[in-house]
């Protein structure tokens, strides 16, 4: 198997007849998903998506896919095909569009009508070619066909990518569910006949790679959610993803079948299934559904109220709910059912909720306690199943983190694909398929983005530290007035802290030590302001340091007058 290396330097032009791959995002993490295909001087993009923030990136509210190896050639895009509507494949195209709005966008119908809706926050009007499962477009030099894959949204699609330079196959996010709720199988037959053609180069999701045997079926949900419905004694409460439409209607459903109302809570949300009813994708009742405002006219135990945040995002209706900051009160009774399952790096936030709606009375289901969510993408058995069918010339996993693309590896290796044509790469890191054969060729820069509410890219790992130190530290500032022409000091030090847990009494203490400084140094001709404050920060930084073991920011101002 072959992988990246730390030193590996930019790639080189690409070899005439030749077709590079190049990931800036989804490998190594499960988010921010995007890929750029290169052949005869054009690009393909497949997803673009966003990932998002842990505890250790306060403050932000997106990460995106860095785009500045591509910045430089966005006349060269041919397009960007979208493999399904969630937002780590969709989150992080208005971003690159705002950068050129005519690149055009390529997917199924429901997706294309979510990130349409999107755009519209952001006033861009996309220009968009509309395929369905078995559509084959020649968009520039890349031959494209489009095959059904069963997932946690419909309409999700795999594509196929013909070159003279071999076929690669992206699979997307998919699963093979043998009973889908809409009916709509992963097409292995379309794949077993594009092993027949040869399929050069796999581009496998690994999400599942570590899980054994095979995901269960959706439609096993049903009964779960109909049992936790007949025992709930007052107002139900559903926190899912706002683009998971077959969770969804499950619960469309069962509030259906148990005489509930269902209101969604959340704009995301309202406008995810406003689109999706619209376009038949959800199934609704005649009026199932009303307006959240007309729900203080029903009783409790006739309410359903589906809403955002199973993540633990601190700003999404769940999380509210759950800190008592939200106009929906959790009361004794209540019935909550996180319906998706834990992303890695959120267990702690979510865990934050569910002790949070604990603590009001709420009974908390959760895939912990309950089968009420399945994951949308193969685990290892369906994975085995799925090389055999494929049967590729080369294999490169995607769509994970690191242990799960080596777990996909060796499923690759099981069902024969040779070592050496098994390539675990990493975001940034190109990969050429030259006379048949994928090697890794160079790297590009493929950081992270960060989005703080206006602000995208302008905050760096420097400002994160920051941050951090200052949630975690708190900060001490420290006024100084010196005499300009003798450098005594004439007013000061006035120090205050902030989130320290020192209280400002105890610096009586350290004052005479920073004075004394300052006095010496002025005495040894040193009155430079910028030097002074370094000089005031190392004795305060030393004091703290020696007295409370702490590091808190310190913030030195001197002033000459």
């Amino acid at each position: 198997m072959s992988h990246p290396h730390p030193e590996l330097g930019p790639p080189p032009p690409l070899a005439d007849g030749a077709l590079r791959v190049t990931p800036l995002g989804g490998l190594g993490e499960i988010g921010r998903n995007m890929t750029v295909f290169e052949y005869g001087g054009r690009l393909l993009i497949v997803d673009c998506g966003v990932l998002f923030p842990e505890e250790e990136q306060p403050g932000i509210d997106l990460i995106l896919p860095d785009f500045s190896s591509i910045r430089d050639r966005l006349d060269d895009i041919e397009g960007i095909v979208l493999t399904h509507g969630h937002e780590d494949h969709i989150g992080g195209v208005p971003f690159l569009l705002r950068e050129k709005p005519d690149i055009p966008l390529i997917g199924s119908k429901l997706t294309l009508a979510l990130i349409e809706a999107k755009l519209q926050e952001h006033r861009i009007r996309p220009y968009t070619l509309e395929v369905a499962e078995g559509h084959r477009e020649r968009i520039g030099p890349f031959d494209c066909e489009f095959i059904a894959v069963n997932h946690s949204i419909p309409d999700a699609l795999a594509v196929a990518v013909r070159t003279p330079a071999g076929m690669v196959v992206h699979t997307g996010d998919f699963k093979m569910d043998q009973l889908p709720l809409d009916n709509r199988l992963t097409d292995l037959h379309a794949f077993a006949r594009l092993s027949e053609e040869g399929i050069d180069l796999l581009l496998s999701d690994s999400t599942n790679a570590e899980v054994p045997g095979f995901t269960p079926h959706e439609r096993d949900i049903s009964a779960v959610l109909r049992q936790v419905f007949a025992g709930a004694r007052k107002r139900i409460i559903v926190a899912s993803f706002a683009s998971h439409v077959h969770r969804i209607q499950q619960i469309l459903d069962a509030a259906h079948e148990y005489g509930r109302r269902v209101a969604f809570v959340g704009r995301s949300m309202v406008r995810n299934m406003g689109i999706a009813r619209d376009l038949g994708y959800l199934k609704v009742p005649p009026g199932l559904v009303v307006d959240v405002k007309t729900l203080d006219d029903l009783p409790d135990h006739e309410v359903v109220l589906v809403c955002t945040g199973s993540q633990g995002e601190p700003m999404a209706a769940l999380s509210r709910m759950a800190n008592r900051d939200h106009q929906i009160r959790i009361v004794e009774g209540d019935t909550v059912i996180l319906a998706s399952s834990l992303i890695p790096g959120n267990e702690n936030a979510v865990y934050r909720v569910i002790n949070g709606l604990t603590r009001w009375g709420a009974n908390v289901v959760h895939k912990g306690n309950a089968k009420v969510h399945v994951s949308g993408h193969a685990s290892a058995g369906e994975l085995l199943y799925f090389y055999n069918i494929c049967r590729p010339r080369n294999l490169m996993p995607v769509h994970g983190e690191w242990r799960h693309l080596r777990a996909n590896a060796e499923l690759g290796a099981l069902t024969g694909v040779p070592h050496d044509r098994i390539v675990i790469a990493e975001d940034g890191v190109a990969v050429d398929l030259i006379e048949g054969k994928a090697k890794i060729s160079g790297k590009v820069q493929a950081g992270y983005v960060y989005v703080d509410g206006l602000s995208v890219g302008d905050v760096g790992e420097p400002a994160l530290k920051d941050r951090k130190i200052l949630g975690d530290e708190g900060i001490i500032s420290v006024f100084v007035v010196l005499d300009s022409s003798t450098g005594k000091i004439t007013g000061g030090p006035h120090i205050q802290a902030r989130g320290s847990g020192i209280d400002d009494s105890a610096f009586g203490e350290v004052i005479p030590k920073i004075t004394e400084s300052l006095e010496r140094s002025a005495q040894d001709g040193v009155v430079e302001p910028h030097q002074m404050q370094q000089l005031v920060r190392r004795t305060l930084g030393k004091w703290v340091s020696d007295t409370y073991r702490r590091r808190p920011m310190i913030l030195p101002v001197v002033v000459e007058v």
